[in-house]
């Protein structure tokens, strides 16, 4: 966003939230909003250098409380943004930071790992507790639900990934083989296969149904911080494999696998070939990655970069967003834009059809590790230990 400048703000009021307050001419960014809100930002000094009259805050505050959203512009700058209060937060689910989450396909549960060494499974629509998944030593780093919504995979820092029934919580399935901590995973398909990556450089490839390991498909020699597959377009070359493919490897053809790498490096290979696509180097480590499309990916740095590549052509970036330069957490392709996280609390949402970024509040500088969808609920945890459940209006 351009930098905006007193005296050139134009209100906006409808169903979103972001406020910028400006004084000396630097904003304030209001991350959390209360009932000490207008009393912890009119001071005297504020008031007096408000480049609009004070009625029109408390109107704003107002509104905030009713709809949990504003919607800010200035037409002179080209800037325009709408800033979205949490519908809800669940305070009772960790003790600590919360690292990763992830929600049915149903909507109905959420899971999530947390530093107090604990993985849960709870209600979504209020975060009352359903079960405690037990049975990784140290902490768990990542975790999901298959698409059956029923069976959660989860990867920890005892190099073992694990698949459990959300039914009963019960270990039904462990996979060894890592020797160092597994960071990300992803799921193949309808699930029969699974991919991992880890501190030890590998990307590996699992069959559900035997436990066990069909391949590394990568050495990087560098730790792999994100993975993600994704369904390649008709016009990218995934090459052939050298071996003919196990007969266990199910959805493997036609699919890309993109590794978010330590060493500054992003690799994407075919998951059934094992063939190179491209390599691109970047400005810092990697941290996440998803697919846009079937040639259209994104992947964000540890200092704050988020390029867009088209996997056809990808020696040069589609498009580089940088908005701070703390280290880009998560990205998740949603609707015909992504959700992006970052360090800095800061959470937001991008879309091609709208003329503005939808800004998630709460965090308060505290960095917002994992965001998750269902239809119009958005769910994003935090280092300040909270789930924040966001509800959108129609776009």
């Amino acid at each position: 966003m351009s930098e905006l400048k007193p005296n050139s703000i134009n209100f906006k009021y409808d169903t979103t939230l972001q406020a910028y307050i400006f004084s000396r001419c630097l904003p304030v960014s209001i991350h959390s909003l209360g009932t000490d809100f207008l009393s912890s930002l009119c001071t005297q000094a504020v008031i007096q250098t408000l480049p609009f009259p004070i009625s029109l805050l408390i109107s704003a505050v107002y509104l905030l409380s009713q709809t949990k959203s504003i919607h800010i512009s200035c037409p002179k700058e080209n800037a325009s943004s709408k800033f979205l209060a949490p519908y809800t937060t669940f305070s009772r689910i960790h003790t600590k930071s919360i690292t990763c989450l992830d929600i049915s396909s149903g909507g109905g549960l959420g899971v999530s790992s947390s530093t107090d060494g604990s993985m849960k499974i709870w209600q979504a629509s209020n975060g009352e507790l359903r079960r405690v998944l037990e049975g990784h030593v140290f902490d768990v780093n990542c975790c999901r639900f298959f698409p059956s919504g029923l069976v959660v995979l989860s990867g920890g820092m005892d190099a073992q990934l694990k698949i459990w029934s959300a039914e009963d919580a019960s270990c039904v399935v462990t996979f060894k083989g890592h020797k160092g901590g597994i960071l990300d995973t992803a799921i193949v398909d309808r699930g029969k296969n699974v991919v991992s990556g880890s501190r030890d450089g590998t990307a590996r490839l699992w069959d559900c149904g035997r436990s066990a390991c069909l391949g590394v498909i990568a050495d990087c020699g560098s730790s792999i911080n994100g993975v993600a597959v994704g369904t390649a377009d008709n016009s990218v070359n995934l090459g052939s494999p050298e071996q003919t493919p196990s007969e266990r490897e199910v959805g493997t053809e036609s699919k890309m696998l993109l590794l978010a790498r330590e060493d500054k490096k992003l690799q994407c290979l075919g998951l059934q070939s094992r063939q190179p696509v491209f390599l691109f180097i970047g400005s810092d480590a990697f941290n996440c990655c998803s697919f846009l499309s079937g040639f259209l990916l994104l992947a964000g740095t540890q200092d704050g970069n988020i390029y867009q590549l088209d996997v056809r052509s990808p020696r040069a970036p589609v498009q580089v967003i940088h908005r701070s330069g703390a280290p880009v957490m998560s990205l998740l392709s949603f609707r015909d834009g992504f959700i992006a996280s970052q360090g800095d609390g800061s959470c937001f949402i991008v879309q091609q059809d709208l003329d503005y970024v939808i800004e998630l509040t709460g965090a308060d500088c505290d960095p917002v590790y994992k965001v998750a969808t269902w239809e119009k609920q958005i769910y994003t945890c935090c280092r300040d230990g909270l789930v924040r459940r966001y509800q959108l209006s129609d776009l």
